[in-house]
């Protein structure tokens, strides 16, 4: 038994498969998934902030060829915060609250993320850090990620290897006294000074935008110690390792996250040797995760990859896998809830090697943000180059 179709059946037939083309009539559509990011594209932190963004666009390019997540495209957000409190507030705002992104990454530094990441914590949407160092950041709450490995995790391993291998005996200290970050080192340097009972000969001090160390460094150089230990941000401490050589302090330089970034080479230039740096990742790492990513990263970009661009793309790996956990229902409110319960039990084994959270706590003991869980690598500059130190 055969039916005819009349006109109009077959009118209304063509407009029901019209729809279901575009995704209606119970056919699934796949739709973008819109990620913000707020970080330092210019000012002193724009070389930091340049090499988050290229390890966040080429994660997002390769993950999108390969499909997206669930067959849904990766979108990025990109807002340029400076490197300042006032505009990182600015920016997070319309991130959240403008643009509706389901997550943000950012800020790019501490100073920063101290400022902005409340926002968000109160918004109740996830905000990961991948450049962020400093002690108390995920102390905020809940919400606040990052995959970037404290300092007081990573500069104790810094110091010991250093003075085992350049056989440090006494060291004296140079750190920013006005920003989160360089504080932060500080207090971790110190604390692991403490422990390995190595003597401070003097504790010199500098602020954000100073241009002449040389009182500093000629004081440094009374006190004739074995090293100095440096906490900075690349912006001061490049300059400070050019004037040190030109007064004839030819020592190591033991430095934290700030000063882990090829950027060195081109600010110091031939006066960059001699510098300490520990972070979980290094450029001669031979893992084949960090292979393919250093080769793709060069190919993309004409340069050499760092720490942050390394950290940046493990990041937006890290949170594609956790999306790819949870069902996502169009309720922005109900998807960044979903996303923030689903990323803390991610693992991931990408640039910087194997990749777990763990939950910090506040002063008071209570469960907060997660912070890294992940081993240093020590590396020390010479010719241009870092070279991996055990």
């Amino acid at each position: 038994m055969t039916f005819a179709l009349t006109p109009s059946s077959r009118r209304w037939l063509a407009a029901l498969t019209t729809l279901a083309t575009l995704g209606f009539v119970g056919v699934a559509a796949a739709a973008d998934i819109k990620l913000g990011a707020a970080e330092a594209l210019t000012g002193p932190a724009g070389q930091y902030g340049q090499s988050i963004k290229n390890g966040l666009e080429l994660a997002l390019e390769e993950i999108n060829a390969a499909g997206g997540v669930k067959g849904n495209k990766l979108t990025l957000v990109l807002e340029d915060e400076q490197g300042k409190k006032e505009q990182a507030i600015d920016v997070v705002k319309k991130l959240i609250f403008q643009d509706k992104v389901l997550m943000l990454f950012g800020p790019t530094l501490s100073n920063s993320a101290q400022a902005a990441d409340p926002i968000a914590q109160a918004a109740k949407i996830v905000v990961f850090g991948t450049s962020n160092t400093a002690d108390g950041i995920t102390s905020i709450g809940d919400h606040v990620f990052r995959n970037s490995v404290t300092e007081a995790d990573v500069l104790p391993e810094t110091l010991r290897v250093s003075a085992k291998v350049a056989g440090i005996k006494k060291v004296a200290v140079l750190y920013g006294n006005d920003d989160v970050f360089t504080k932060s080192g500080f207090d971790a340097f110190k604390k692991a000074l403490d422990a390995m009972n190595i003597p401070v000969t003097t504790t010199e001090t500098f602020a954000k935008g100073d241009v002449d160390f040389k009182a500093q460094l000629t004081k440094i150089k009374a006190s004739n110690p074995d090293a100095i230990v440096l906490s900075a941000l690349i912006a001061e401490g490049a300059p400070i390792m050019v004037q040190a050589r030109g007064l004839g302090i030819n020592l190591p330089f033991i430095g934290g996250n700030g000063m882990n970034s090829v950027k060195i080479f081109d600010l110091a230039k031939d006066k960059s040797d001699n510098l300490w740096t520990g972070s979980p990742w290094a450029l001669a790492s031979q893992t084949k995760e960090n292979q393919h990513f250093v080769v793709a990263y060069t190919q993309m970009y004409k340069a050499a990859p760092d720490q942050f661009s390394a950290q940046a793309f493990d990041a937006m790996n890290i949170v594609a896998k956790a999306i790819a956990k949870i069902k996502l229902t169009g309720n922005l409110e109900a998807d960044r809830s979903a996303l923030r319960d689903a990323l803390p039990a991610v693992t991931h084994v990408g640039a910087t090697g194997a990749f777990q959270f763990r939950q910090a706590t506040t002063k008071d003991g209570k469960p907060a943000g997660y912070d890294a869980k992940q081993a240093a690598i020590v590396s020390v500059t010479k010719g241009g180059k870092y070279s991996i130190e055990k």
